[in-house]
């Protein structure tokens, strides 16, 4: 069970450009973009503490996200 909800991962595919989604496709990129976030967060974590911060920013999470490896 992932946090992201089915609904809105189904509305980002149709964005894309698909015309239909199955609920399984939905679920399946929730999956993926909830282990991506949670990369992301935990080395965006990571900086912040470097940094002598308790509080993760945006300049945090982008730049992790430029760090992350690609899934």
């Amino acid at each position: 069970m992932t946090e992201l909800p089915v609904a809105a991962v189904d509305r980002i595919i149709r964005k894309a450009g698909a015309r239909r989604v199955s609920e399984g496709a939905a679920e399946a990129l929730a999956e993926v973009l909830e282990e991506r976030a949670l990369s992301i967060a935990g080395e965006a974590s990571r900086l912040a503490e470097h940094a002598g911060r308790k509080t993760v920013r945006d300049v945090d999470i982008r730049l992790a996200s430029r760090r992350s490896p690609e899934l």
